[in-house]
């Protein structure tokens, strides 16, 4: 009875997290259990240990992108349905896989907060297992994003009733933008449409930039430009604790690609962090934006720093705050990722 082996840790967190109170689908719902970034996987034993319930657990193990080590984007639970009963339906995250001769073809739905609140589900279905071990592998990134932005809107949710208020002042102030970011991060610096605040902490330190310049050139919304742009404000503003060291971005693990935050165009770089003349070093991920209002480029980002621990709760946490950053004049709209592609 492996699947035992992986939930039996957590029976005791979801009975004790258990509180009745209304939710979004039903007359009531309960508070769902777990911790951020854990999902449990329901499907039939032995299938989740053959081709098509390994392709499931590698699309769900992946690494993380723009990670200085290997971690996993989800820590993945599993039950037989045989014992999926009311407790284990508390958990925040889910996917239940259906695999029969009924179904014509693979095909993925969601729901939220079915059994409880906050709650994501998501069903597989398959007419057989391997059209399901293909349907799975080729929507990989999908099947993460899905329950990656579901994470990210609840921490959104978290923040608009506990944001840093002198971070959201002084970014009002200097940029004419709204921001909700962690209380935490009580440690604050302003330079030249520069500002940083942080938690300045020596382990586990999570940090927010923003900084700004007049929008010039199309190409600024380029990885050559971003890269340029960054390193040249960072090496200003971030210096380290000698003379001669400063923030840089290693080139090599950067990427970037065009998302939308808020229905608006944004260039999303993602990677590393690195401490010239230093051993020091970490994930960022950062947006740059268009300011139409007043034809300025703004430069919103986080980075962490946790040399002795893992790093992706810390960077996806900041990472929600973000999609929070709303640009002179935006329409105030419920601040959200929309989670599915």
């Amino acid at each position: 009875m492996k699947h035992f082996l992986y939930l039996s840790i957590f029976l005791v967190l979801m009975l004790s997290s258990c509180s009745g109170k209304k939710g979004s689908k039903g007359v009531f719902a309960t508070t769902s259990s777990g911790n951020a970034y854990e999902l449990l996987v329901v499907i039939d034993q032995q299938m989740w240990e053959r081709p098509a319930g390994r392709a499931l657990n590698d699309v769900l193990k992946a690494d993380v992108p723009g990670l200085p080590q290997s971690e996993p984007s989800f820590r993945v639970m599993f039950t037989d349905p045989t014992y999926y009963d009311a407790t284990l339906k508390l958990i925040r995250n889910i996917v239940e896989v259906k695999v029969s001769d009924i179904y014509t073809q693979p095909k993925m739905t969601y729901e939220y907060n079915v059994y409880a609140n906050p709650q994501a589900v998501l069903t597989i279905q398959a007419p057989d297992e391997k059209s399901f071990g293909e349907y799975v592998t080729q929507h990989s990134q999908a099947i993460v994003n899905f329950f990656t932005r579901a994470e990210m809107n609840r921490q959104m949710r978290v923040l608009e009733n506990s944001y840093n208020n002198y971070v959201y002042t002084e970014v009002k102030n200097m940029f004419g933008c709204e921001v909700w970011v962690p209380g935490g991060l009580s440690s604050h610096k302003a330079g030249d449409h520069f500002f940083w605040a942080g938690t300045n902490t020596a382990t586990g330190d999570q940090n927010f930039v923003i900084y700004s310049f007049p929008y010039t050139d199309p190409k600024t919304f380029t990885k050559d430009f971003f890269l340029h742009k960054r390193d040249s404000v960072m090496k200003i503003n971030i210096p380290g604790a000698r003379e001669g060291m400063y923030m840089t971005t290693d080139t090599l693990f950067t990427s970037v690609k065009p998302i939308a935050v808020q229905n608006k165009y944004a260039l999303e770089a993602r990677g590393l962090w690195r401490i010239k003349n230093d051993f020091m070093g970490g994930p960022f991920v950062s947006h740059m934006r268009l300011d139409t209002v007043n034809q300025q480029v703004v430069v919103s980002e986080v980075f962490v720093y946790s040399p002795d621990k893992m790093k992706r709760n810390l960077i996806r946490q900041m990472e929600a705050s973000l999609y929070t950053v709303r640009l002179p004049r935006a329409a105030k709209d419920t601040v959200q990722i929309e989670t599915k592609d």
